[in-house]
């Protein structure tokens, strides 16, 4: 009996996968719901189709819970998005799914990865961070948030094995 309560209450860990373009609703929602201004569902499938752009998903149980998209051209790619659920936010979701994009661009051929951020968003900057990457650029007064305050874009680079 204790087994079977506690299954009931256990939190099984999200399963990891490419995305496709089955996957189009779920991330043109999350992105929506992340992100001041989110991609349209056109976008999102736009982006999915593309042979350039790689995109990963993590599904809680049945729930769509985090995905990350980059675009790889050459040996460079750029981390176009990455977004996780509220609901599954502070458990540690965005940096096993980093770790899993970072190890299948490289096994693409990717020797640097950079992506954009605003300064201001910290969680996401002790991410990158702790994954390796550093600051190369900055463009100042490039987001506008909730505030009307503007505030850079960083740029970020990590090199792969």
């Amino acid at each position: 009996m204790i087994a079977f309560m506690s299954s009931l209450f256990a939190r099984s860990e999200p399963v990891m996968s490419e995305a496709s373009a089955r996957d189009t609703s779920a991330i043109a929602a999350l992105h929506g719901a992340s992100f001041q201004r989110g991609w349209s569902e056109q976008e999102v499938e736009g982006l999915l189709l593309d042979r350039h752009v790689i995109t990963h998903r993590a599904l809680a149980g049945t729930k769509f819970a985090a995905f990350i998209m980059s675009r790889l051209v050459e040996d460079e790619a750029e981390i176009l998005s990455v977004a996780v659920a509220r609901r599954q936010r502070g458990r540690g979701l965005a940096r096993r799914l980093l770790n899993l994009h970072l190890r299948r661009l490289a096994g693409l051929g990717a020797c640097a990865v950079f992506l954009e951020v605003d300064e201001r968003n910290d969680p996401a900057l002790r991410l990158y961070r702790r994954a390796g990457f550093y600051e190369v650029s900055r463009r100042p007064n490039y987001y506008t948030g909730h505030d009307s305050k503007a505030a850079a874009a960083l740029i970020l680079r990590r090199d792969l094995p």
